[in-house]
């Protein structure tokens, strides 16, 4: 039975309609993937090495044990986004003497053989050849591998369960940045914690029956919600949809822009993509640390202003840069309406302001670090407000490149354009630039107040600019219209 899905699934790949059309872009991802396999059985092998020169008075099996806690949790959380959940279709076999198990079964086991699952498998074999030629014991090393793959599988089985459900996103992030703090600060070391149960693996052979039972568990844990689903009836029913009905009254504040702003908020939270970009924009808060607590970047000013544009402006840059191409399924019926085009301008800019000064507020705590990095970080808030705002929404007005919102958020190149390498010339490069000059030239304080000032005189002009903008946006508006309507093929 097995074999005949995968064969009736091979026929359906290559006679899709879509097959020829993408045929390219599957080559190329084909070397893309080649590439990383390579890379990653490279430097699984020379990761013994590696381990050993930076960590000499210990074992690498020990160091590597100590950061899997890590690895299990970037695992999930990048599979949250990344991984596709099997697909079959099932109607044809529902009206056959076909049995409901061995579908769920097959589902469940092209599962495990997902790139998802031999991506580990590329870097950690490598090191086990690396540690058996380094005389390790072979029926550890090889129990252990036998282990490793099977926390991968109780990761893609876990992954199936709590796929649809964003709060199990939360958890799993909250768990990766409030164990690192803690871990930093020196509250609780869970490396110390976790590295001996993952060293056992090794250590003691027979403990690689708690790996394989996990795995058995959540196998089974599927295979039951899967074969509860598995049925006719569920074909034949009618789609139902239950829809977060928030009315968003307070919006109605914002006058005219009200509506705007709830049609944003509500696409945000219902549309994967865009709500990627929030929890994106969240968890690159701690884009900081990496730098700040490397005495090498101590000094580097103009490194410190990157990431004051870089963090305070995240949302600015990954939200703004595709607009109005978010609106683009139903751009052209707005432009049909009696809409002011001024005030959906406005109401895109209201949002942008408020994360704008949102991120700073959470980059608050980095004045743990010396206060130059919180001026830094204000200085670069008051520079995205004025001058980067009115720059993205200007870039937003060659925008012609539709955007499904309903596609995944990651690999996802649509909306992507020429425009959004460009963008990052005035947003990013231009303040690091401007502070250097005036830095290298004068002062620290002075080139502060240089990207104050003109975020300010940019605050203080906000209107003017608008208005040139809107008028930037009838100019373009049947182009946009036109380029929104064409899909890919």
């Amino acid at each position: 039975m097995f074999k005949l899905f995968t064969r009736l699934q091979w026929k359906s790949f290559f006679r899709s309609a879509t097959f020829g059309k993408s045929l390219g872009l599957k080559i190329l991802m084909g070397f893309f993937g080649v590439y990383m396999l390579v890379s990653l059985a490279g430097a699984g092998g020379g990761m013994y090495f590696i381990l050993k020169k930076i960590f000499p008075e210990q074992s690498p099996m020990w160091t590597i044990s100590q950061y899997f806690i890590y690895w299990v949790l970037i695992e999930l959380f990048l599979r949250y986004f990344m991984q596709k959940l099997p697909v079959m279709d099932i109607k044809p076999f529902l009206t056959t003497p076909v049995k409901k198990s061995a579908i769920a079964h097959y589902i469940l086991g092209r599962s495990a053989v997902s790139m998802y699952n031999l991506l580990s498998l590329f870097f950690f074999v490598p090191f086990a050849i690396v540690l058996l030629f380094n005389d390790y014991p072979a029926l550890n090393v090889l129990l252990w591998v036998v282990a490793i793959f099977a926390i991968v599988l109780c990761i893609n089985y876990i992954n199936l369960l709590i796929n649809k459900n964003d709060k199990a996103l939360v958890v799993i992030g909250s768990s990766m940045v409030l164990g690192y703090a803690l871990n930093y600060f020196g509250v609780f070391d869970m490396k110390a914690f976790f590295a001996p149960m993952f060293h056992a693996l090794y250590a003691y052979p027979m403990a690689v029956l708690v790996p394989i039972g996990l795995a058995a568990f959540m196998y089974y844990i599927n295979y039951k919600y899967l074969y509860t689903k598995i049925y006719l009836d569920a074909t034949l029913k009618a789609k139902s949809i239950k829809a977060n009905t928030s009315d968003l009254e307070w919006t109605k504040k914002f006058g005219e822009m009200g509506p705007f702003l709830q049609l944003d908020l509500k696409m945000i939270w219902r549309n994967k993509r865009t709500k990627s970009q929030v929890f994106i924009s969240l968890l690159f808060v701690f884009y900081g640390l990496i730098f700040y607590t490397q005495d090498i970047y101590a000094n580097m000013m103009p490194m410190n202003v990157f990431l004051g544009v870089f963090m305070t402006g995240i949302f600015l840059s990954n939200f703004g840069q595709f607009i109005p191409a978010w609106d683009s399924s139903y751009y052209s019926m707005m432009m049909s309406q009696n809409i002011p085009l001024r005030k959906y301008l406005d109401s895109k800019a209201t949002l942008i302001s408020v994360s704008v000064v949102v991120m700073f507020l959470l980059t608050i705590p980095y004045v743990y670090f010396g206060w130059k990095i919180l001026a830094i970080n204000f200085a670069c808030a008051l520079y995205n407000l004025g001058v980067n705002i009115p720059v993205i929404l200007f870039f937003g007005s060659f925008n012609k490149k539709r955007i499904e919102l309903d596609q995944s958020p990651f690999g996802n190149m649509q909306g992507t354009s020429a425009t959004q390498f460009l963008i990052m010339v005035p947003v990013l490069i231009a303040p690091i630039v401007l502070f250097s000059i005036f830095y290298y030239l004068i002062s620290f304080e002075v080139a502060l107040m240089v990207l104050s000032v003109l975020g300010m005189i940019g605050f203080a002009m906000k209107n003017y600019f608008l208005t040139k903008i809107t008028e930037q946006y009838r100019r373009k508006k049947y182009g946009m219209i036109a380029g929104f309507k064409e899909k890919a093929g």
